[in-house]
């Protein structure tokens, strides 16, 4: 009897050893695959010293390398063209405000010309005034679009090399796109410019910014109210 008790507590510990030893390889099987499920979404890189996280997408059983890079050019493209629609805008605005500030400008002066031997002291003194602070404006409308033209070209730059890569990896539809964007961009820009320097050639013509009262006007501005000297440029 005793040997019989002695046969079947060995039999438990045999089952729970090897119950332990099942659960124990799940645990080991667990943990291992942690750090692949890890690795298959975060790669760990270092840069200068500092390690960061670099996500990035597994390559889908059914595509390849060419085509995901293909369609990274097509994406590089879209943002491109969206950079080139926006800087694009902001130019058209600015030319359009420097177009419209010279213009009241040459209108101002003209009208002075026209009626300066009917003009009062003070009358003549309070349209000097509209005239220096028009000039002003021209002046600041002048330089925003010298400041949008560069973002602007910025943006040109940028979208051949987006043309180019997208051409490159066979995104042909794109390269076409971003060529097409790019021809009537600049099509369109060059006719603003020829409307942007016909009213500076007619701001020359009236010699508005040139006259002589103009310019003591602007010295005696200066010594009273301390005029700061961006505004006393011509370009």
């Amino acid at each position: 009897m005793a040997a019989y008790r002695r046969k079947l507590f060995a039999v438990g510990l045999s089952c729970a050893a090897s119950l332990m030893s099942r659960s124990s390889c799940r645990s080991s099987r667990r943990l291992a695959v942690l750090p692949t499920l890890l690795r298959k979404n975060w790669m760990s890189l270092s840069v200068t010293g500092a390690l960061c996280a670099v996500p990035f997408i597994q390559k889908p059983e059914n595509l390849t390398h060419e085509d995901l890079v293909r369609r990274a050019s097509s994406l590089v493209t879209d943002s491109a063209n969206t950079y080139l629609s926006q800087t694009t805008l902001a130019l058209f605005d600015s030319f359009s405000g420097y177009i419209k500030a010279i213009n009241s400008l040459v209108t101002i002066h003209k009208r002075y010309g026209a009626s300066i031997s009917k003009l009062t002291s003070a009358e003549e003194d309070a349209i000097w005034q509209v005239i220096l602070r028009q000039r002003q404006e021209v002046i600041e409308r002048r330089y925003d679009c010298k400041r949008f033209e560069s973002c602007w070209m910025t943006a040109i730059n940028l979208s051949k090399l987006a043309a180019e890569a997208a051409f490159n990896a066979g995104a042909d539809q794109a390269s076409v796109t971003a060529q097409n964007s790019l021809q009537l961009t600049q099509s369109q820009v060059e006719h603003v410019q020829q409307q942007m320097l016909e009213a500076e050639r007619q701001l020359k013509d009236s010699k508005a910014e040139d006259s002589e009262r103009l310019q003591n006007a602007l010295s005696s501005a200066m010594e009273d109210e301390d005029i700061p000297d961006a505004y006393l440029r011509e370009d």
